[in-house]
């Protein structure tokens, strides 16, 4: 492929972080682009233009030959990180079954974004992904491998990970790991270098670090996140925290799901240092510093320029505050409804005002007065109509921010919080067109330490009021759809999951 030459691409990974920000690039550049993921409709909630959204899924290769078929060039952009201690086997078998569809389909070139490897003994999730590249490698593909350490953006883990110790921490006490050395990207310059490769036919079957103008310790990075934003934290390094203990740690004081951050942790006792000279001759570009890519990272949030839905880290959802947690904390519940999913849903968007709220009613209202007691808006608002809902409304405490007719509905909590609040309610498909099941999920990113212990406190009775919620108004629906209550669908039952 030469400079400005139009490439049919498939994004395989578009929903993840690295490819929901690559897809408008390339579209930018003049590409014809297919974004696929596991979910379809994920995607076309993105809103992208000019882009094919497709289902597809590594690891059930029945699903690939027809999201590979006439791509020119194929991004590989999917781990499994987050999926549970068997991430290795998985992100080998999602490999090779991508790896063999992209012959059969004829697939030019795959462009693979892995992790800068250390010179000694790796962590198994760095392991991984240098095995994922020798297996996309091992065929007649040529493969173009981009390594990569932390990447600095809004979203990104490991940049999340120093955000939130910044400011729900003043004085950390913090493993040897934080004296490793690694080199930050910021995310603008991994996606410059992952469009430009398209360009460059050289780059076909090799493989690159690329990094950031700045050699920091992971110490260095939390001092200089806290300086951008006008923060003061202590930092006291102890021996006898291991990076596994660490992990548990940061589970409990950042909200970064703990599946991700985990094997992250577990990397970070090594120094990831980068040798880009190869790429930075063959992609020239000004390289932003550390403290720079902090501040477009902040700048990109306000602008409200993350490509994201709200639980992904939306800016206007965490009231415009960068202290506010981008990753949430969520409880919730399920329970099976026998009535039919058009049922559940006039249930679930009549919920509120003069309706109330199925379950824990009087919770509800306690909590209403304590928040009209500090200045809140408590139960006050009812709402506009007893059994519609639009974007925008006000249903008590909450304010609609987001409709998927027949299936979701999202609410933002307008009550006063250390952090922002969102509860969703979802109908979920049952096994059969007579039955559905109903989800009730809140959703909290903390702000500061205030809203950490905000938090834990009420994490005890979120989880029942959740689950009594879902059952309650699964309830409800079956006597509106005629369906006879099962006493595995009550929301008191143990067939209830969280």
């Amino acid at each position: 492929m030469k400079e400005n030459e139009r490439v049919r691409v498939l994004v395989f990974g578009a929903s993840g972080y690295i490819g929901s920000h690559l897809v408008p690039r390339l579209v930018a550049a003049g590409h014809v682009v297919r974004a696929a993921s596991r979910s379809g409709a994920a995607l076309s909630d993105r809103g992208w233009r000019d882009v094919e959204c497709v289902s597809a899924d590594a690891l059930e290769p029945g699903s690939l030959d027809e999201a590979l078929r006439d791509i020119e060039v194929a991004y590989y952009l999917v781990h499994s990180m987050a999926s549970g201690r068997d991430f290795a086997s998985r992100d080998r078998q999602a490999a090779r079954n991508f790896r063999r569809a992209a012959e059969r389909t004829g697939v030019e070139r795959i462009v693979y974004l892995g992790g800068l490897q250390p010179s000694g003994e790796r962590s198994e999730h760095l392991e991984s992904r240098g095995e994922t590249g020798e297996i996309l490698r091992d065929g007649p593909i040529p493969v173009t491998e981009l390594r990569a350490g932390i990447i600095v953006g809004a979203g990104s883990a490991a940049f999340e990970v120093i955000r939130d110790l910044s400011f729900h921490l003043r004085v950390m006490t913090t493993p040897r790991w934080v004296r490793s050395r690694t080199q930050p990207i910021a995310l603008e310059d991994l996606l410059a270098y992952l469009v430009g490769v398209l360009a460059e036919p050289q780059t076909a079957g090799e493989t690159y670090d690329v990094a950031g103008p700045d050699v920091l310790t992971y110490e260095g990075m939390i001092r200089g996140f806290a300086e951008v934003v006008g923060r003061r934290v202590t930092i006291l390094p102890v021996p006898v925290l291991s990076p596994r203990i660490s992990s548990y740690w940061l589970d409990l004081v950042t909200a970064v799901p703990a599946n991700v951050a985990r094997p992250l942790i577990d990397g970070l006792k090594h120094d990831l240092l980068a040798d880009d000279a190869a790429i930075r001759a063959l992609i020239p570009m000004r390289l932003h510093g550390y403290r720079e890519a902090i501040e477009q990272a902040l700048a990109d949030e306000r602008r409200g320029t993350v490509p994201a839905r709200w639980q992904e880290g939306a800016f206007v959802f965490r009231a415009g505050r960068p202290d506010v947690s981008f990753y949430s904390k969520r409880a919730g519940g399920t329970a099976p409804c026998h009535a039919s999913p058009e049922a559940a849903w006039q249930e679930i968007v009549s919920v509120g005002g003069q309706n109330g709220w199925p379950a824990y009613e009087a919770l509800w209202r306690v909590r209403a007065t304590l928040d009209r007691l500090v200045g809140g808006v408590g139960f006050r608002r009812g709402r506009r109509h007893p059994s519609e809902a639009r974007v925008g409304d006000a249903i008590d405490w909450w304010r609609v921010v987001a409709i998927e007719p027949g299936r979701r509905l999202t609410l933002l909590a307008e009550m006063k919080v250390p952090g922002a609040a969102v509860l969703e309610l979802e109908v979920l498909p049952g096994a059969s067109e007579s039955a559905s099941t109903i989800a009730a999920t809140a959703y909290f990113h903390p702000a500061g330490v205030w809203g950490l212990l905000y938090w834990l406190t009420l994490l005890p009775v979120h989880g029942p009021v959740f689950r009594r919620l879902a059952g309650k108004l699964a309830e409800r629906a079956e006597a509106r759809g005629g369906g006879t209550a099962s006493s595995s669908g009550r929301a008191d039952e143990p067939a209830l999951t969280s």
